[in-house]
């Protein structure tokens, strides 16, 4: 980010403020930037899956509040806002209220670390993947504390179920992660997305010659995420409502909030990973074909990175949305036996595969 902080620098002394007041700022303005628009894209997701597993099920969708019920989300949000949080009698409070803090504040925290343009990253450190996966299993954490402090069998046992499914997918996602560790030689985000450049652009994503890794990263992350068909933590047939079944008002819509936030960071880890992430699917940038080397190209060209990093990522948000409408949810032995039985081999024989391609390629 050196190159923005020294036109934010510059601004600034432009009008008189000192250096310091620079320094300090800058690392703030980021973490509101992505705050804000953490909210915004929350709205926006769940009125999305919203409109499209109407029209997968043949169903309008909200269509009452706002023009084409653009507002339900934000009248949801209301909704939740002013009803009574309540807290059971028998719970154990302190536990109980702090799940939600816990499981929100791992998601900010991942959302600093992806790199959405080549000079806005947040937090940018040579092993920043490790410090992803660390993060992303955090609030499976917070889910097992919400669960077992809410004093409700039915929660207790979608949270035993939410840690058994996460420890499940996430041996062979970690065999996965290796394999592009292994063809970008690093494990920095910012250079595994640099290591897929290519002239002719979407011939050098390390989604083509690990094709497998990446179905197997998807399955995981909608089994992460607690996704139909992996939704068992929550499954209303079975559990009431899981491991959140206690909660209500804003504490339920943290959890809420929470769960697209993940599903958003997420989308953009998978398309980093193997889609090139804030790279053109062209191999050139469009703002540099129409404006050469100006100044204007220059800057836009950090937000065309950025387009492409959020439309990658809305294309595998899509895919999520369609395979929500389409499967119906496994049996927990099946679910269990998926990943240990089939997920976990193949991503072992893929990492095998991607180890000797790059020995080849290195030789």
């Amino acid at each position: 980010m050196n190159y923005l902080y020294h036109l934010y620098i510059e601004f600034l002394q432009k009008y008189g403020i000192p250096k310091l007041a620079g320094d300090i700022t800058f690392y703030i303005i980021p973490f509101c930037i992505i705050a804000a628009v953490l909210l915004v894209v929350v709205l926006i997701l769940v009125l999305a899956e919203r409109k499209l597993l109407g029209f997968f099920t043949q169903r309008k969708g909200p269509n009452r509040v706002g023009l084409w019920g653009i507002l339900q989300t934000l009248a949801d949000a209301f909704k939740l806002l002013f009803k009574e949080n309540i807290t059971p009698q028998n719970a154990d409070k302190f536990l109980f209220n702090l799940a939600p803090i816990l499981v929100f504040v791992p998601v900010m925290t991942v959302l600093g670390i992806i790199p959405y343009s080549s000079e806005f990253t947040f937090v940018n450190t040579s092993t920043n993947i490790i410090l992803y996966l660390v993060l992303a299993m955090f609030p499976v954490l917070s889910i097992f504390l919400g669960g077992w402090a809410s004093n409700n069998k039915y929660s207790l046992m979608g949270a035993m179920r939410a840690v058994a499914q996460v420890l499940s997918y996430e041996v062979p996602m970690t065999f996965v992660i290796l394999s592009i560790v292994v063809l970008a030689s690093s494990m920095n985000l910012t250079d595994i997305t640099l290591a897929q450049y290519s002239r002719f652009g979407i011939t050098g994503w390390f989604g083509i010659p690990c094709f497998i890794g990446f179905a197997i990263m998807f399955i995981c992350i909608i089994a992460e995420l607690n996704r139909c068909p992996f939704d068992l933590p929550e499954a209303e047939s079975e559990l009431i409502c899981g491991y959140n079944t206690e909660y209500s008002g804003m504490r339920f819509a943290v959890f809420y909030l929470s769960e697209y936030a993940m599903l958003f960071a997420n989308s953009i880890f998978l398309s980093i990973l193997f889609l090139g992430g804030y790279l053109s699917p062209f191999g050139g940038y469009l703002s540099h074909m129409i404006w050469r080397d100006t100044q204007i190209a220059n800057i836009l060209v950090y937000f065309e990175q950025a387009f492409w990093l959020f439309l990658k990522s809305g294309l595998i948000i899509f895919c999520i949305i369609w395979v929500r409408a389409t499967l119906p949810r496994l049996a927990s032995f099946d679910l269990l036996k998926f990943s240990w039985k089939w997920l976990l081999p193949i991503s072992v024989i893929n990492f095998f595969i991607i180890s000797v391609y790059k020995l080849g390629g290195a030789l």
